[in-house]
């Protein structure tokens, strides 16, 4: 039995016109995505197999590109596709910071960090740069390193933020390790940080370690 002779009220696609995409399972998600199945298995079924093969949606979705074309049924093409799904979402996460309302509390960047940068396989520092309304002007990965670290020189942060003309600025990285609990390392460079941007008046409001799936605030830690 294909998808089509199934009640509509069952089809991924037609609940999700009728009811929202919060209504369906990740499975569902994932069919129609998939759009078809394979001889044997419908898009439903091939989207659970995946997700249980995987441990996971998530871990599908973070997966290399060899990784993921070697499953019947996937190609270069879903690939692609599945890249510029998860890159246009990161971007509609920054333009929901940039064109909203200033931001006052750790959560309201929390969403788009994790987003961005939890699932690089080495460490990211990025800068979310803020106008004198602590509205976003933009966000730069500003240093990759390898799986241990990523060299950052605050003379290329401030430098950048002269560039943005920020008065204020977030701070963030991730551990590939999928910890967030912050080193003695990551404390010692947000304070350098802040002593190099004090000198041209640029405020730090935080610095967000990114893990696996969670985010720690150093600003709510009382670390900065």
């Amino acid at each position: 039995m294909t998808i089509s002779d199934w009640p509509i009220s069952e089809r991924p696609r037609e609940k999700l016109m009728e009811r929202g995409a919060h209504y369906l399972s990740d499975a569902e998600l994932l069919a129609i995505f998939l759009r078809t199945g394979i001889k044997g298995k419908t898009a439903v079924d091939m989207a659970r197999e995946l997700i249980q093969n995987f441990g996971g949606l998530r871990a599908l979705l973070k997966a290399e590109q060899r990784q993921f074309c070697a499953i019947q049924g996937l190609g270069p093409a879903k690939y692609a596709l599945l890249q510029a799904v998860l890159e246009m979402s990161r971007r509609h996460l920054l333009e929901q910071l940039t064109t909203g309302d200033s931001i006052t509390q750790p959560s309201d960047t929390q969403h788009f960090l994790n987003a961005h940068l939890r699932d690089y396989p080495h460490e990211v520092f990025g800068c979310l740069f803020l106008d004198n309304k602590n509205q976003v002007i933009n966000f730069s990965e500003l240093s990759h390193g390898t799986i241990n670290g990523a060299t950052v020189y605050p003379r290329e942060v401030v430098k950048k933020a002269l560039q943005h003309n920020a008065a204020a600025v977030i701070f963030a990285h991730n551990h590939p390790s999928g910890i967030s609990e912050p080193s003695q390392a990551d404390i010692s460079l947000t304070r350098r940080l802040i002593e190099a941007l004090a000198l041209v008046d640029i405020r730090v409001l935080d610095h967000f370690i990114i893990g696996n799936g969670e985010s720690t605030s150093l600003a709510q830690r009382g670390l900065l």
